[in-house]
């Protein structure tokens, strides 16, 4: 598109009638600058202003409240309140006790762990977490990733003991990272995690739990142990001579039960104790039915009998050393990252709904602690999960105490009823499975993110097809590359605007966008959208470089021609600028008087103009009339100046 630009008597611009000077920022020493440079990038919270002004014994309790949530709301609480815990902690527990059973069957682990991860962890929660509203156990991705990754090395039916050695190392590890992460204030790394990113990775995986479902949805014994679509789906028609009907038939009238409560639960929230009784219920009539048929002898496998009594110690189980060293911290480190945005992300969802603030590093550091604490006491990876969140927020929670009066209620679980767990049937914990990760599979959102950015449309599903047809960490690590490929994209070729003046106005916006604008004859006005440094300025040199070719090529097909004499750059969205990005303006300039051409700069931001006046010995680039505070007081003051001059002439 040709940019517009009328002769010099149709233009009409609003001359500036004073024209201001740019300001260079206060003096500061080095030391400073670095100090605020670090408290913006791992402080940028402030968390030491509770602290000022207050006395020693004000500052231990504020630094004990800081440490420990509970002591912050504790000593607060009311027994109005407790109703509402009760009602909300009996109703997750009613939803943990069989997710539980059943994520940990899908990480390949004794489904007693699965109770064990929904008793300890909570407790540790409601101590150090930030949310009231986020209910804490075991997730499907975490325990699908853990299962795969440690499956890849170690069979967890041929030894199963060392299987479960590998989870609660990994599990150490993942809690170690999350806790540093929080500690160290890193907690912007998990920040290269996306929402495109995430709902494709959440939707592919999504999937893929489901798929593996097909085992004990079919009743199929001798099943393929990778994760991708083609050999799942391989594996299930060509083991077709073990589908069992009577499974078959017990697991999609659950289904449909279960999905139709979800139905329910979603279409009247009001309902929402439906699908959270849901599994529970199925479970109870899954297990009654099995038991009075004698179903396990008929085609129908069962858990079988679980240990009584609460969580064993575990320490002496972890292998920080040896030759599985690396497998356990890869995994651990995987499903730390994916864990801990699992968390934070719901933890956040409903602090923005109830209006709270949830401490970010607070919630690593309560999150990674739970899980070190965990690993020791036969705990695999825990976090916050969306669906048990969602309905401990609708069952009306009002601090974290329903955490506890849910751990509480899976005390009381493996204390005393155990035993009627035993003629539970594997398919019902696969319906309830399936149930609950449909709902991470989120169109609205994929068809959102399509309507408002391509590129962020192509990474989802880089995401989504890397976790079926590849793996779940490769589909993620796919994922992350492409998103940090597009902001390096972004960094190594920022945006260029060429700007033209909206007439009558000393306003001036982009050409391309503002059909209203005309370019001033004898001017090329360019925006630079980025911070200037070693990545770009090659970029820089040459488009400016293009840019004035291209002007003066169409003056020269104009009938109305205006001799180029000025290139203004607007630096305003230029936040920062290096070595490099200071050459590059000297090279510019040098470039520029070549061709009889004058370089202007428009209101250089502080770090900006500080180093630019820093290099600028011979005052070239700082001279009065080649830096403005607009460009608006840059094109009146460079015409009125042109005037003077040719009338001097004359």
């Amino acid at each position: 598109m040709e940019p517009n630009i009328p002769p010099p008597a149709e233009l009409q611009i609003a001359m500036e009638t004073e024209v201001h000077r740019v300001a260079a920022p206060p003096r500061r020493s080095s030391l400073h600058k670095l100090k605020d440079r670090l408290k913006e990038t791992f402080f940028s919270d402030d968390p030491l202003r509770q602290f000022k002004g207050q006395s020693c014994r004000s500052r231990l309790i504020l630094g004990a409240q800081y440490v420990f949530p509970i002591l912050e709301w504790g000593p607060n609480y009311k027994l109005n309140l407790l109703k509402s815990d009760i009602v909300s902690g009996l109703t997750i527990a009613s939803l943990a006790i069989p997710q539980g059973i059943s994520y940990a069957k899908l990480a390949n682990l004794p489904p007693i762990v699965g109770l064990y991860s929904s008793f300890v962890p909570p407790l540790i929660y409601a101590v150090l977490g930030s949310s009231r509203d986020l209910a804490v156990g075991p997730v499907s991705i975490a325990s699908l990733i853990m299962g795969q990754m440690l499956r890849q090395e170690v069979s967890p039916v041929q030894d199963p003991i060392l299987f479960l050695q590998l989870a609660l190392s990994s599990t150490f590890f993942a809690g170690l990272f999350q806790a540093s992460l929080g500690f160290l204030r890193l907690g912007f790394i998990i920040d290269f995690l996306s929402k495109a990113t995430l709902i494709g990775f959440m939707a592919g995986a999504a999937i893929i739990v489901s798929l593996q479902q097909l085992k004990s949805l079919l009743g199929i014994k001798n099943f393929t142990t990778k994760m991708g679509i083609v050999p799942v789906m391989s594996s299930v028609f060509q083991n077709i001579h073990e589908w069992s009907w009577q499974t078959i038939l017990m697991g999609f009238c659950f289904l449909v039960l279960l999905l139709l409560a979800r139905h329910i639960s979603i279409r009247k929230p009001k309902l929402f104790w439906v699908s959270a009784g849901a599994p529970l219920v199925s479970v109870i009539i899954a297990t009654l039915l099995v038991f009075a048929m004698q179903a396990q002898n008929h085609g129908i496998t069962i858990i079988g009998k679980l240990q009584e009594g609460l969580n064993p110690p575990s320490w002496n189980m972890l292998r920080l050393h040896g030759n599985y060293l690396p497998l356990v911290t890869k995994t651990g480190l995987v499903t730390g990252i994916i864990s801990l945005t699992e968390g934070i992300a719901v933890g956040r969802t409903f602090a923005a709904l109830k209006n709270y603030q949830v401490d970010g590093n607070k919630e690593m550091i309560a999150i990674g602690v739970m899980n070190i604490v965990g690993s020791s006491t036969s705990c695999y990876v825990t976090t916050g999960a969306f669906s048990r969140s969602a309905v401990n927020h609708n069952a009306g929670c009002k601090t974290a105490v329903s955490n506890i009066i849910m751990a509480v209620t899976v005390m009381v679980t493996l204390l005393f009823l155990m035993p009627l767990f035993q003629y539970t049937p594997n398919v019902i914990l696969g319906a309830i499975i399936v149930t609950a990760v449909i709902g991470l599979i989120d169109i609205p959102a994929a068809f959102e993110i399509w309507k408002i950015d391509k590129f962020d449309f192509l990474v989802m599903l880089c995401a989504f097809f890397g976790v079926l047809f590849i793996s779940v960490e490769q589909g993620l690590a796919i994922a992350v590359g492409l998103s940090i490929f597009k902001i390096l994209m972004q960094i190594t070729r920022p945006k260029t605007m060429m700007l033209g003046n909206i007439p009558g106005t000393n306003i001036y916006r982009d050409l391309h966008h503002y059909k209203e604008a005309v370019g001033v004859p004898g001017f090329l006005i360019l925006s630079i959208e980025a911070p200037i440094n070693f990545a770009n300025t090659t970029y820089l040199k040459e488009r400016i470089t293009r840019w004035i070719q291209d002007h003066e090529t169409e003056n020269d097909d104009s009938k109305n021609k205006s001799q180029l004499k000025f290139v203004i750059l607007d630096l305003t969205a230029v936040s920062a600028l290096d070595t490099n990005g200071v050459s590059f303006f000297k090279d510019l300039r040098m470039a520029l008087n070549k061709k009889n051409l004058e370089l202007v700069l428009v209101n250089p931001l502080g770090e900006v103009i500080e180093k630019i006046q820093r290099s600028d010995d011979a005052k070239e680039l700082t001279r009065p009339d080649g830096l403005f505070l607009t460009v608006g007081e840059a094109v009146a003051s460079l015409l009125l100046s042109t005037k003077s001059n040719s009338s001097s002439c004359v």
